[in-house]
Parts: C-alpha cells; structure tokens; sequence
C-alpha cells in the first residue's frame, strides 16, 4: 500500500511515517509533502498513491484546497489539531479525521476501515467510494415543485439549504439566500425522500443539507449548535437524542 504523506511539520512527518509503518509492515511511504502546490504538482506529474494521509493545515493552505485544484480518485485520512474541521473534511470523500496528536489505536481503526472498503472493490478509488458510502440501488428525489400562483417552477434538491415544519407546514430554503418555499410533503416523508448521504433531521423542526453546515460548537445542555454558510433567521440545534447519528453521518 503506497501512502501519501502530508504534514508541514518534519518531526510530526517523521512520526505518522513511524506510526504507519508500525501498524501496517507493508506499506510504503510514496512522499513526504509540506504544502498545497507540492502536492498538486505530485499528482500532476502523473505520480499516485493508493491513500492520502493528509494534515490539514499545510505550509502554504489548508489541504482542502487540493481537491478545488486537481481531481483526486484516492481515499483521505485527515490529521489535524483541531476538531472544527470535521465537517469540511468529510465533505471530500474522508474515510476518517484523526486528531493530532495520531494515536497508534485511531490510525490502526482507520488503516481496517481503508483495508474494507479496498477488499470490496478490490482496488478503491472515489467511483469505488460513492458507490460504497452512497445508498445503493434505492433513487431519492431529485426536484420539489414550487407553485407561483397558476405558475409551477422547480427546485433542484442540490439548490436547498433546509427544510423546517411550521406548524403542520413545511418550507424549503434556497442555497445562498433565506427565500423560502412551501413544500408538499412532511418532514417525515422527506427523510425518506432525501438522500441520505447529503440530508441529516437534526431535531422534530429541521432537515438540513452537509452542503451549508459550516461547523459544529458544543453547547452547555450537551447539544451541538450548527452554523451556516450562509444567512438564516433559524438557529439550528441538533437534539440530543440525535447527536450520535449526527457524528455518524458526518463519518459516512
């Protein structure tokens, strides 16, 4: 197994280099890289790997910037020292977001999670990671109708933030801005209707797209309060009964 490996520290390189080679004998070290360019230029060459260990605070960037550069097919660990960049990090098709410093138990659960998804495709690449971390066969909706008097346009599901119930009515908000749409269809029937992988119910009130959580805080009553990427009149809190599938959805 050929690992790239990314960190702008050398002595946190030299120690993840250590590290993986404890937990797993047979893998091999493809580079050490400390910056965003280094490692466009690496895959732009024509060099690969078969999994990228990738801290996300680099020299010159943060690492998520390399996938707004190149198309990249390979798999991601995330090592970083800070937790609020989980959400961002499995945004590109994470399999795991170890926080620093690696402890060899973290990084040996995520070498076993890589090692399964690589054994059920024999050779994973990110067609391989859609396929496996996406919804099978079942189709979701694609489009919600919007009337306008006698008018009927459409929203694409991609183009919405969230959806919330008032009372026995429920609105769609648009990406980007605060316009909201009455919908025909319970939050209920929607969590069927939505993808999964793209839509999480966080409370009895809102279903809400990964596409505009900007991050995640701890609150005192032991919930967590999101924050958008864009403006809101809503406050968005994930109930406790729901937490844990929250982090679970965050680490598909």
């Amino acid at each position: 197994m050929k690992v790239l490996l990314a960190e702008d520290e050398q002595l946190a390189a030299d120690r993840l280099s250590e590290l993986l080679m404890d937990c797993e004998p047979s893998i091999e070290i493809a580079e050490k890289l400390d910056s965003v360019q280094d490692i466009v230029e690496y895959f732009n060459a024509g060099n690969t790997a078969d999994l990228l260990m990738l801290d996300i605070q680099l020299a010159d960037g943060k690492s998520f910037e390399i996938f707004d550069q190149i198309p990249v097919d390979r798999p991601v660990i995330f090592t970083t020292a800070y937790d609020h960049y989980a959400i961002e990090a499995f945004k590109h098709h994470s399999i795991d977001y170890l926080l620093k410093p690696v402890k060899k138990a973290d990084l040996t659960r995520a070498l076993a999670k890589y090692k399964r998804l690589n054994k059920a495709t024999n050779g994973l690449n990110l067609d391989d990671l859609k396929q496996l971390l996406g919804q099978g066969e079942k189709t979701y909706k694609e489009r919600f109708l919007i009337r306008f008097g006698n008018r009927l346009q459409y929203k694409n599901a991609d183009e919405i933030s969230y959806f919330y119930a008032d009372g026995k009515t429920t609105y769609m908000v648009a990406k980007g801005s605060a316009r909201k749409y009455i919908v025909d269809h319970a939050l209920e029937d929607l969590e069927n209707l939505l993808k999964p992988m793209h839509f999480f119910r966080i409370s009895r009130k809102y279903i809400i797209s990964i596409e505009v959580v900007k991050e995640a805080r701890s609150m005192s009553s032991s919930r967590l309060e999101l924050l958008l990427n864009q403006p809101t009149e809503h406050e968005f809190v994930v109930s406790r009964q729901r937490i844990q599938k929250f982090k679970e959805w965050l680490n598909q």
